[in-house]
């Protein structure tokens, strides 16, 4: 759909330089979030609104018909709504998991086993790599992060070194999966690699987790947490079987675009009705005494990260206008055409660092690059693994800042910093040997 019309070419204009300054302000409040608590959705909403109004006046002038500028405009609607709609019921599935306690039961058994404070800091790391695979980064982050607080509130070090564990995990697993990572998901969705293409980021991934993990493991105090009372939780009525669910959930997204050439979010929509007759089974089966309070799903939808899902909006909205004024294309000539196509991957990485990679993949998607495949899937691992280098690059980061008490900074994470930028470009190197 890209093909179908051309940008402005009018980002010499005032009007067009001043919509990108628009961006900037909204993005430095996104940026600020930690210290403003002003959610980050809602700047860039704000944005994308200013932005397209005067995208509308610059095609106006430059004589470009109403139906012209709707193509455009279309096409961003397109990508939002597909990627919102995917999102939306992966949410829903986890929120329902967590509903039926799949999360809790996980969380007191790991208490409840005792383990040494190393060990958990490999066990934690692990399961928050596999997680993340399948489950958002920021979900799986926050889950496991609940057990390192409440195994290691004693003992801040632990805490600390455990939490950048966490968010270098929980970005690796996300990138090998298109269920893991929102820029995984917009490439697998564009079309530019299928399903199955990912997992040969597989090793690189876990590279990526494993190098900064063995320096970091050298500084997890030794000894074991204090013993605590806690009780087994059982799982609701139900609990395993919306874990089976969400598993076939994900086989129908693939399915649908694989053999019937559909978009994945029909294939996720068809895996939310299964859910919603299944809880409507377990509220007949089940008397409210016996199975506890019922799944309503549309609670469940409720309850889903909205703030995420309308920054979402924003980002695609915001880019989507700069792009069709032309600033994309300037971008793609200075960067992919200067630096070359490697290069400029491995910056992509490095600039999501900073800036989340949801706007950086975003424009990456929408430069129209003609890259072959190592190169999708190398942007997409440095994309996806790149928000680890800082706290703030990743919504990993910036939420577990927010649940550790002042026992994870940026500082702390940032005394790391150089350990995981060795992951980075070993995770590079080895994407090169095994799929270069």
């Amino acid at each position: 759909m890209a093909e179908e019309f051309h940008n402005l070419g009018l980002t010499g204009t005032e009007r067009g330089i001043y919509t990108v300054l628009i961006f900037l302000v909204a993005y430095g409040f996104v940026m600020a979030e930690e210290f403003t608590h002003l959610r980050k959705s809602k700047p860039v909403i704000f944005a994308a609104a200013v932005i397209w109004g005067h995208v509308a006046i610059l095609a106006q002038e430059a004589g470009v018909s109403g139906e012209e500028l709707h193509k455009a405009f279309e096409h961003d609607l397109k990508e939002y709504a597909e990627l919102m709609l995917f999102l939306l019921v992966a949410m829903t599935y986890i929120n329902s998991m967590a509903e039926r306690n799949v999360f809790e039961a996980l969380r007191s058994w790991l208490i409840r086993k005792q383990f040494g404070y190393k060990q958990l800091f490999w066990i934690t790391g692990i399961i928050t790599f596999f997680l993340s695979a399948v489950a958002d980064n920021l979900t799986s982050a926050l889950l496991v992060g609940a057990v390192v607080m409440a195994v290691g509130a004693d003992n801040e070090k632990f805490v600390s070194v455990g939490f950048v564990n966490l968010v270098i995990a929980a970005n690796a697993g996300g990138a090998f999966c298109p269920f893991g990572d929102i820029t995984t998901l917009m490439v697998w969705q564009a079309g530019y690699a299928e399903f199955f293409d990912f997992f040969k980021l597989f090793i690189p991934s876990v590279v990526n987790f494993v190098v900064p993990a063995f320096f970091m493991a050298q500084a997890v105090p030794d000894g074991q947490p204090l013993a605590t009372n806690e009780v087994a939780v059982q799982l609701k009525p139900g609990g395993w079987v919306v874990c089976g669910l969400f598993g076939v959930t994900i086989g129908l997204a693939v399915s649908f675009k694989q053999l019937l050439h559909l978009p994945p979010f029909m294939g996720m929509m068809f895996g939310m009705s299964i859910l919603m007759l299944f809880t409507y089974y377990l509220k007949v089966r089940f008397p409210s005494e016996e199975g506890g309070p019922h799944i309503d799903v549309f609670d469940r939808v409720k309850e889903a990260e909205w703030d995420t899902l309308l920054f979402f909006f924003g980002v695609v909205f915001a880019v989507g206008g700069l792009g069709y004024i032309g600033y994309l294309e300037l971008l793609s000539g200075a960067m992919y055409d200067g630096l070359g196509q490697t290069t400029a991957n491995i910056l992509v990485g490095i600039i999501s660092a900073v800036v989340d990679n949801i706007p950086v993949m975003f424009a990456v998607l929408n430069m129209n690059l003609d890259m072959d495949l190592y190169q999708w899937l190398l942007v997409t691992l440095t994309a996806g693994v790149g928000g680890s280098l800082f706290s703030v690059g990743s919504a990993a980061g910036v939420a577990l800042m927010g649940q550790s008490n002042h026992k994870y900074t940026f500082f702390s994470h940032l005394k790391w910093t150089p350990v995981i930028a060795a992951g980075y470009a070993a995770s590079i190197v080895t994407h090169y040997l095994i799929n270069g």
